[in-house]
C-alpha cells in the first residue's frame, strides 16, 4: 500500500476542541498583547514569506481579524469539524484539516505573488473550514442543514452553494475583505485529498441518497 493511503488507526480524542481552544488563544493574545506585532507575525504575507517567514504558510490559519471573524469560523469548525472527525478519526481530521489550510494558504500565495498584492495580509480558517464542510457533505450527504436558522438544505446543496457564491464572487473582483479564492482553494484541495488519500471521487458521495 502506498503511504500516501496508509490509515491511521481510528482514535478519536477530539481534535476539534482542541483547534478552537488554540484559534480562541491565540485571538486573545492578538486582542490583549499586540495585536499588529501578532497579526505581522502569523499571518500570510508574500513580502514576509519571500524574506523568510516560511511559516506563515501554518500560522496564518489560526490567527483572526476580529471576534465576529473568529466567532462565525469557530462555530462552523466545531458544527462541521466534531462531525467529520468521528467519521474520520482524530488523526486523520488533523492531518486533512491542516494540510488542506497549508495549501489553501499556499495556493493563495501564488495567487498573491502572480498578481503583485503584496500589501494582502491573509488570515483565517476559512480555507481549512470550506474542505471540512466539503467532507461533511462527502461523509454525511444525507444531513439537513438549516440556513439561517430556517431553509432546510442538503449538505450537498449548501456547500456546492456556498462554492458557487465564492466563484462568483472572485470572478466578479469583489473587492471585500474575504478571501473568496482561499476558501475555493480550501474547497479543492479537500477535493484532491479525497481523490488521493482515499482513492474516492467526491461526486460519488455527493449525490448518493
Amino acid at each position: 500500500m502506498s503511504i500516501l493511503r496508509q490509515p491511521f488507526h481510528y482514535r478519536f480524542y477530539n481534535v476539534t476542541a482542541i483547534l478552537v481552544i488554540v484559534n480562541i488563544l491565540v485571538y486573545a493574545a492578538q486582542r490583549f498583547l499586540s495585536y499588529n506585532a501578532i497579526t505581522s507575525f502569523l499571518a500570510l504575507n508574500i513580502i514576509n514569506v519571500l524574506n523568510g517567514n516560511v511559516w506563515q504558510f501554518f500560522t496564518y490559519m489560526f490567527a483572526h481579524g476580529n471576534f465576529n471573524h473568529l466567532l462565525f469560523n469557530m462555530f462552523a469548525l466545531f458544527l462541521f469539524g466534531s462531525q467529520v472527525e468521528r467519521e474520520m478519526g482524530s488523526s486523520e481530521f488533523l492531518l486533512y484539516y491542516l494540510v488542506c489550510g497549508i495549501f489553501a494558504g499556499a495556493f493563495s500565495f501564488l495567487a498573491y505573488l502572480f498578481t503583485g498584492a503584496g500589501y494582502v495580509f491573509l488570515l483565517g480558517a476559512s480555507g481549512a473550514i470550506f474542505a471540512v464542510q466539503l467532507a461533511f457533505a462527502v461523509l454525511r450527504p444525507n444531513a439537513i442543514i438549516y440556513f439561517w436558522g430556517l431553509i432546510p438544505l442538503r449538505a450537498p446543496i449548501m456547500v456546492l452553494g456556498a462554492t458557487a457564491i465564492e466563484l462568483f464572487s472572485t470572478l466578479s473582483g469583489s473587492t471585500s475583505n474575504i478571501a473568496h479564492l482561499t476558501h475555493l482553494f480550501g474547497f479543492a484541495t479537500g477535493w484532491l485529498y479525497f481523490l488521493i488519500r482515499f482513492g474516492a471521487n467526491p461526486v460519488r458521495y455527493l449525490f448518493r441518497r
